[in-house]
């Protein structure tokens, strides 16, 4: 039972308050009527919807501008929380009693939806107003590997100390972001997690709604912290076709038995390599993984056409560390590679059990 159905444990404080929410498509409940539907028919107050990237429908490409505006269903007032306006200001939450946070996150630190969960809190802090936070189970479990991100790469899609995938539910990540404090000048915010019941990290979980256009299934869901590393490069992971984070490929790479060709559609307007044959790997019959998997960036890599032109700046920004590139240009094998996470790895993991709610 997600937070969002733990019903019994929220309403009771959301009752009379003016509330605003931070939520998007993935905001649903197991009868699948949508949290902000369900807060009105029990006579909440909502003020305000707050959408993260993508948009409160979840349909916007990833990094597209969404304007803020009305919700057609319900006629409240959204404002986005992308480009921007990555934090609410102190006049969109005026008049507010508390904030209810509730997306799902899917255990990667580049998914953007934890660094909005860290502005959310920032702004509650700042603005003295409590946060309540309905936990999602996380897609990839209990996976905590991959680089430590080093403070010097800090950016939108990294912002703080914690590896690639870090195993952790969002409320979960929202007890790290104030135990540790992470917010500016170290703050804390006042916060409620709404756990899940009867959850195990390590239970299965198939999204019951796509997180964003781009996951459209459980298996581009457990390859994506693996293969978006390569949107640091020359190579496409299938935007512009149907099987996004599911393939990879490239004009660049050897011609072989698998190819595709990106068209727009819906979350890629305009895709890398738009009507161009890449040729590459199709990992959609792929078992499924257990840890970050670096096979696939090393063999594109490896046979790539030119390799001075395989990496682009983002590619730093996504690893959170110059080393994984600097490894890869020298020719550094998985096993030295991974060898090269654990200290950080262990260290992460000991801070990480504070937070812990699940076994």
């Amino acid at each position: 039972m997600t937070g969002a159905d733990n019903t019994a444990a929220y309403l009771p404080l959301l009752k009379d308050k003016k509330v605003g929410i931070v939520t998007n498509q993935t905001g649903i409940l197991s009868t699948g009527t949508h949290l902000v539907d369900y807060l009105l028919e029990q006579k909440i107050k909502l003020q305000t919807i707050f959408a993260p990237e993508h948009g409160f429908r979840g349909t916007a490409d990833a990094g597209e501008h969404v304007v803020d505006g009305k919700d057609t269903t319900t006629g409240l007032p959204i404002i986005s929380l992308y480009g921007n306006n990555k934090k609410p200001k102190p006049e969109q939450l005026t008049g507010m009693d508390v904030l209810v946070f509730d997306l799902q996150d899917v255990g990667a630190r580049f998914y953007t939806y934890i660094s909005s969960l860290h502005y959310i809190m920032e702004a509650c802090a700042e603005n003295h107003i409590p946060l309540i936070v309905l936990d999602r189970p996380n897609p990839n479990g209990g996976i905590v590997d991959g680089p430590v991100l080093e403070k010097e790469f800090t950016s939108f899609v990294g912002m703080h100390p914690i590896p690639l995938l870090h195993g952790m539910t969002i409320g979960e990540y929202a007890q790290m972001i104030n135990g540790e404090k992470w917010l500016k000048d170290g703050a804390q915010c006042t916060l409620t997690v709404i756990p899940c019941l009867q959850y195990q990290r390590e239970m299965a979980y198939s999204l019951p709604v796509k997180p964003s256009p781009n996951l459209p299934n459980d298996q581009a869901v457990n390859l994506y912290a693996s293969l978006c590393l390569f949107e640091g490069t020359n190579v496409s992971v299938g935007r512009g076709t149907e099987k996004q984070f599911q393939i990879y490929g490239s004009p660049y790479l050897p011609v072989s038995a698998f190819s595709f060709t990106p068209v727009p559609n819906v979350g890629a307007k305009e895709p890398p390599y738009l009507k161009q044959l890449c040729y590459g790997e199709d990992l959609t019959g792929s078992a499924k993984v257990h840890q970050l998997q670096l096979k696939w960036l090393l063999k594109a890599y490896q046979t790539t056409a030119d390799k001075t032109k395989f990496f682009t700046p983002f590619f730093t920004k996504l690893a959170g560390t110059k080393k994984l590139q600097q490894q890869l240009e020298n020719g550094a094998t998985e096993a030295v590679i991974r060898k090269s996470w654990e200290p950080g790895l262990t260290a992460f993991k000991a801070m990480r059990r504070k937070y812990l709610l699940y076994h």
